[in-house]
């Protein structure tokens, strides 16, 4: 049997792995992939925003093809329903019954793409399931995969046809990644090595399955925390409360996420203990979609990554 140490050891080298392959499918975006990659093992999910053809598909779908496990995708449409999601009852005249017809949601990893796109009545049929890992179905609750990790891309520029997602919604989400362009040298191997009939994700072969994602959260749960660095992250969090820039503050539920994510982070560099400078490296992506500026403030040209990178500023460091 592993000892904590070993099992922590194993997550770090899970991740190594991960991170090589995924390079043979996306050029750049390592950084992003880190933080997707930490947040299937902390049990989050994921709000990718970038502009199209970035590769925010390619990189979940790089991520399902490295992760042995079952995996699904939705396209958000403006007439996709609730029902499209989750499952209906259907009628089976031979039986004279009512059978359940489950919904894509029913899976591993599911990929929402475009999930700004869908009406907010549809957008919600994913909140029972991203925190409860349930969905009721007329009046009837069926369990869901207990790996089930939802990303969800959206585009920030076009307004046209699309639909704010609810704020219950967004805190749900435990990390916003922002995809950008690559950079110039990434861009380059990139129009060097792009074929015209294959796809790139389709050569990268499992490096893990659900088995060993649920065993290395449970590993994460020996990552010790101690009084002070616990402290510092609590700090953080209630600065985003009463920053004058700031209308909303984080929730404790982000708190909680923010420092599983430090943990995932720290036992990915081989420690089985977080530091300060774990909490300010999943900071940004962990809590930046989950505060509301003051609109005095959007005027100003601030960001929610600039009030956070002041606030970390400002905050002590424990020793």
């Amino acid at each position: 049997m592993e000892t904590p140490i070993e099992q922590l050891s194993r997550i770090q080298t899970v991740t190594n792995r991960m991170i090589e392959s995924f390079g043979q499918s996306v050029i750049g975006q390592a950084e992003n992939f880190r933080l997707l990659w930490a947040s299937l093992l902390v049990g989050g999910h994921v709000l990718l925003e970038g502009v199209p053809g970035v590769g925010k598909t390619l990189m979940v779908r790089s991520l399902a093809q490295l992760v042995r496990c079952d995996h699904r995708r939705i396209q958000f449409t403006p007439d996709l329903m609730p029902a499209d999601v989750t499952g209906t009852k259907v009628y089976d005249l031979q039986s004279g019954r009512f059978s359940t017809r489950k919904g894509p949601v029913f899976t591993d990893i599911l990929i929402a793409d475009e999930i700004n796109r869908t009406p907010p009545k549809t957008q919600s049929a994913l909140l029972e399931a991203m925190e409860e890992r349930q969905v009721t179905i007329d009046g009837e609750t069926f369990p869901l995969s207990p790996v089930f990790f939802v990303v969800a891309t959206q585009n920030p520029l076009e307004h046209e046809g699309t639909y704010l997602l609810p704020e219950a919604q967004v805190d749900r989400f435990a990390v916003k990644l922002l995809v950008g362009y690559p950079e110039e040298a990434e861009e380059r191997e990139l129009l060097l090595t792009s074929g015209i009939t294959s796809r790139r994700e389709q050569g990268l072969e499992p490096v893990t399955d659900a088995e060993e994602i649920l065993e290395m959260r449970r590993a994460l749960e020996k990552v010790r925390v101690e009084p002070d660095v616990a402290g510092y992250a609590l700090e953080i969090v209630r600065a985003t409360r009463r920053h004058p820039k700031i209308i909303l503050g984080v929730s404790p539920r982000s708190g909680i996420g923010f420092l599983s994510l430090a943990k995932a982070e720290a036992a990915m560099n081989g420690r089985d203990y977080v530091t300060p400078d774990d909490l300010k490296k999943v900071a940004k992506p962990s809590l930046r979609h989950r505060i509301h500026l003051h609109p005095d403030g959007e005027l100003e040209g601030w960001s929610a990554d600039d009030v956070l990178d002041e606030i970390l500023e400002t905050v002590s460091v424990p020793r």
